[in-house]
């Protein structure tokens, strides 16, 4: 069977099949199959979004398609971010430098107790057989002062959003770590099981 991943974002693209990537099916991004243009996100939640995006690539595509729609969820910036992460502040036009620059910069008079947040990943797989199906991974905890790794492309945050638990924010993590504790990591590792189960059916 194959697959579309429907991301742009290559960050996103690599961690979702450092997870998925030992299955027995053929990940497609959508530059294989020649597909532009953005699926507009004006749902008022994670899901809404996720079956957007599946379903706006599934008709492009005709493929069994996986998409997905995370942000995080700051304390000291209520009601800011969540859905609108990407776009929030800076812009999403705005490189990932300038993006968490923007993002540092108000956060910089935030007392520590303060700091909490929490990342979330919904995603959605249709296929042909079954529908929809919705899977949803969370991760709490604190971003740092300042940023305290390198940047993982496509993924600002990750370099100043230090889980709970660990002393280490997400791009210091190893893979194994990461994708273990990670708010993407729990969704991918469901619908890894999940596509698994189908492929043990087939």
């Amino acid at each position: 069977m194959r697959i579309l991943v429907a991301t742009s974002n290559k960050g996103k693209f690599r961690e979702m099949l450092e997870v998925l990537g030992d299955l027995p099916y053929e990940f497609l991004k959508l530059d294989d199959l020649g597909i532009a243009g953005d699926c507009e996100e004006n749902a008022d939640s994670f899901e809404g979004n996720a079956l957007l995006k599946a379903h706006y690539y599934r008709e492009k595509s005709g493929l069994v398609t996986l998409a997905e729609d995370s942000g995080i969820l700051v304390d000291a910036l209520a009601g800011e971010l969540g859905i609108k992460t990407r776009r929030w502040g800076a812009g999403e036009k705005a490189n990932d430098q300038e993006w968490i620059e923007y993002f540092l910069k108000r956060m910089e008079s935030v007392p520590q107790q303060q700091r909490g947040a929490k990342f979330v990943c919904c995603s959605a797989l249709i296929d042909d057989q079954d529908g929809e199906h919705l899977f949803r991974g969370e991760t709490p905890g604190f971003i740092t002062q300042g940023l305290e790794a390198p940047i993982y492309e496509g993924l600002p945050l990750s370099a100043c959003f230090k889980p709970t638990g660990f002393d280490k924010v997400y791009s210091a993590l190893s893979v194994h770590e990461k994708n273990s504790v990670s708010h993407r990591g729990k969704a991918m590792k469901q619908i890894h099981d999940w596509l698994l189960a189908k492929a043990h059916e087939g």
